[in-house]
């Protein structure tokens, strides 16, 4: 957008944002304000747009982006896990059962699934900024209906809402983090996202437990609303107002001169989709996504997460779940032919010939797999073979994801000074090493062992995640950054649906019985396979060319 300019401006001013302005005036000409000719801005408009020209003309603006948008997925995610522990409480109070209530958890990973790929694009479309406030807007409201659910049916519907925002806020949320580094640099952004992202479950449940049994589940989520408040205040005052954001200056190691983004950049590079501007007469977002692609797409994933989540219950060879896996296949095939000829494609086929977009995504489907299917398991092995309380193996269990988000951030940074693909290898072989330790645990285990291997299997994925995250990125095409961020989190999601069924079914199929050490012992050498193939994937990643060599960078400042 361009800003607005006049006479009598101070020369320091980067200009209001031309929609804010517009907006102001349509909604004062009824009141007579500025009849005289001038504009008059509400103080609200004029306070943010003050306050975000003093963050933006910052050379550190990018990193006050990643705060700001830490702090939103902190609000967010702080009541993920701890969530679970309370749905006893939760079925006694709504007068239904455990098994029902698991809709909860499960229903948000659907819902994420069938909206992901159209508010990812949509957000290359309309800008990333808008989409964020709408997730934050969104997942407030999502709060509120479920701390004030009457019944385990509205209580539900409010957590598939929740998968819907979570799209939004998810797939928003990280292309404004990438869009706002350069290719040498996302890396080390993407180390502090993952310390937020394993950290803030962790804190959920060392501030959530003693909420819940002294005031209820219901005040754990109305005291989200003020963390959400305060994120919605910092995203309004510091994110890039401007529909469009501006691509990073690839292979720049510095941020943007100008980051304000009341200042016009340059268009974006020839080759990619056009952005209708926010103007009369423009094409109407919507238009232009593709939702051939995106419908199908979604279908497919849906499908997938769908029978593996129900397979253990129905039976893998169940005429209901194989018709299930079909459909997903059908819709998979149907998605390929699609974006072959679509002139607009939701995910440009192209990526996947690259290497640097197939393996990062891969060794982070594979990861999960085993890092999770071992989180899932863990608590059932401590509590149902070694006779731990609940307590001591949740506190237990902390170890692992406590590891998982204090590494994130150093391997973000050794990543730019070693390369992503050496990172991804040690990440895998590390959750591989964890994985075999918990299939050589005795009857009687050394509670040293058990936080070794726990500490392992974070390392394993702390280490991994930023530069998966970070290579795959560096990829796409600056305006296609919204739904390679859903496409990367559906990843996500379907390595950990998939290694917890997987790794669960195993388990309890086992000819021990469930109770049967054994029986976890084969879990975990599925969970190392899939570490061990991740590892591979890593192996033929390439590390993000930086200047001064590979697996360096030049001398530039660290902000």
């Amino acid at each position: 957008m361009s800003p607005l300019r006049g006479p009598d401006r101070p020369s320091d001013d980067q200009g209001f944002d031309a929609t804010e302005v517009l907006e102001a005036e349509a909604l004062l000409s009824k009141t007579g304000a500025g009849a005289d000719g001038g504009i008059v801005i509400p103080w609200p408009i004029l306070f943010r747009h003050r306050m975000h020209h003093r963050v933006a003309s910052s050379d550190r603006y990018q990193w006050w982006i990643l705060w700001t948008v830490l702090a939103g997925l902190l609000s967010v995610n702080i009541t993920f896990t701890v969530f679970v522990v309370a749905l006893p409480q939760v079925a006694h109070q709504l007068h239904t059962s455990v098994s029902t209530l698991t809709w909860t958890s499960t229903g948000p990973l659907l819902a994420f699934g069938v909206a992901a790929p159209v508010l990812g694009k949509l957000g290359d479309l309309r800008g990333y900024r808008r989409l964020y406030l709408w997730g934050l807007s969104g997942a407030a409201l999502s709060v509120v209906l479920t701390a004030s659910a009457p019944t385990a049916g509205v209580l539900i519907a409010a957590r598939l809402f929740d998968g819907v925002q979570g799209a939004a806020t998810g797939a928003a949320s990280m292309a404004l983090v990438l869009q706002a580094f350069s290719h040498e640099d996302r890396v080390k952004a993407m180390g502090w996202w993952a310390l937020v992202g394993a950290g803030g479950p962790v804190l959920g449940v060392t501030i959530g437990a003693p909420i819940i049994q002294y005031f209820g589940w219901r005040a754990l989520f109305w005291g989200e609303l003020p963390l959400m408040a305060i994120a919605a205040v910092l995203a309004l005052v510091v994110l890039p107002s401007r529909d469009r954001p501006a691509p990073p200056v690839v292979g720049a190691s510095t941020p943007v001169a100008n980051p304000d983004p009341a200042v016009d950049h340059d268009p974006a590079p020839s080759g990619s989709t056009p952005i209708p501007a926010d103007r009369a007469g423009a094409p109407s977002p919507w238009s232009q996504l593709d939702w051939t692609g995106s419908w199908t797409l979604a279908v497919a994933v849906t499908a997938a997460l769908f029978a593996l989540n129900e397979a253990p219950s129905w039976g893998f060879t169940a005429p209901a779940t194989l018709a299930i896996v079909a459909l997903s296949i059908v819709a998979g095939v149907a998605f390929v032919l699609h974006e072959r000829k679509a002139p607009r494609p939701l995910i440009p086929l192209r990526y996947f010939r690259m290497r640097n977009f197939v393996f990062p995504l891969g060794a982070r489907a594979l990861v999960n797999f085993a890092y999770m299917g071992g989180f899932f398991l863990f608590p059932i092995l401590m509590e149902g073979v070694y006779h731990y309380s609940e307590t001591r193996a949740g506190l237990v269990s902390t170890a692992r994801p406590l590891m998982f988000s204090l590494i994130a951030p150093v391997a973000g940074y050794a990543a730019v000074k070693v390369g992503e693909r050496s990172l991804v290898v040690v990440g895998a072989l590390a959750l591989a090493v964890s994985m075999l330790v918990f299939t050589q645990l005795g009857t009687e285990p050394s509670l040293v062992v058990i936080l070794v291997a726990l500490a392992l299997s974070g390392v394993g994925n702390g280490v991994s995640t930023p530069s998966t995250v970070s290579s795959a990125s560096n990829e796409v095409a600056a305006d296609e950054l919204g739904v390679m961020s859903a496409a990367q989190q559906l990843i996500t999601q379907i390595g950990i649906v998939a290694g917890i069924q997987v790794m669960v079914t195993v388990q309890a199929s086992g000819g021990g019985g469930v109770g049967s050490l054994s029986s976890f012992h084969r879990a975990y050498a599925v969970g190392a396979v899939a570490a061990v193939l991740a590892g591979v994937c890593g192996f033929f990643m390439r590390n993000t060319p930086r200047t001064g060599g590979q697996g360096a960078t030049a001398d530039a400042p660290l902000h």
